[in-house]
């Protein structure tokens, strides 16, 4: 089914969104998720040495690699024997950015704040933000997040319309967005009113819209 490319105020492109959501799904594994930070802060790596920084087999992290290469997540250049790898210019390099600054209001560490600071997270930082990636990775998802986001608290009718999917659909979605924290739901009379809350899903989206700003349509 194509997706239509109507817009609202402060909307991504629906195709524009497609592309990102496949990516964002793409990433949300830990040790995917790992490599790219370590390529991120560290700059083009070979897998001995990636594989050092995460802990993780050579083997395991050749495999991993193959296949983000295949999905142009990274590129590969050949030094003598040796090959490096470094993170490709397309979405969603630049989520590590938005990641840390969460982590760091989180913790109170203004450091990470910083646009120009890089510093590999905890692990179990990491692993929980591609967990949490995996939940809303999904472009109708998405959509409705953005919606929300942006538009603010609002009932499943108008969202529904915002989106372009019948509100049965929306109805689904919006339960197993509550069911995994992303919104948040209350009763007004004979309406339901969905809000957006706070996390790494409106850190990942808003990071997208940032991307878009700066490329256009560049994904």
């Amino acid at each position: 089914m194509e997706l239509p490319d109507t817009v609202i105020e402060n909307q991504l492109p629906a195709h524009i969104m497609a592309r990102a959501s496949r990516g964002i799904a793409y990433i949300s594994h830990p040790l995917r998720l790992r490599i790219l930070e370590w390529l991120d802060v560290n700059g083009a790596s070979s897998v001995s040495s990636i594989a050092r920084g995460t802990g993780t087999e050579q083997m395991i992290v050749s495999q991993a690699l193959r296949k983000m290469r295949d999905a142009n997540l990274v590129r590969a250049t050949r030094h003598g024997i040796f090959i490096y790898y470094e993170i490709n210019e397309e979405y969603p390099a630049s989520i590590f950015v938005c990641l840390r600054k969460l982590f760091g209001h989180m913790t109170d560490q203004l450091k990470f704040l910083r646009d120009d600071y890089r510093e590999i997270l905890p692990t179990d930082y990491t692993t929980m933000a591609a967990n949490r990636i995996k939940l809303f990775a999904h472009i109708d998802k998405m959509r409705i997040l953005e919606y929300l986001m942006y538009r603010g608290r609002d009932c499943v009718c108008n969202i529904a319309a915002g989106v372009g999917l019948p509100q049965i659909k929306v109805s689904q979605y919006l339960k197993k967005l509550a069911d995994d924290g992303f919104v948040t739901s209350h009763r007004a009379g004979r309406f339901v009113y969905y809000a957006a809350t706070p996390g790494v899903h409106q850190t990942a989206i808003g990071c997208i819209h940032k991307r878009y700003e700066r490329t256009g349509d560049k994904f």
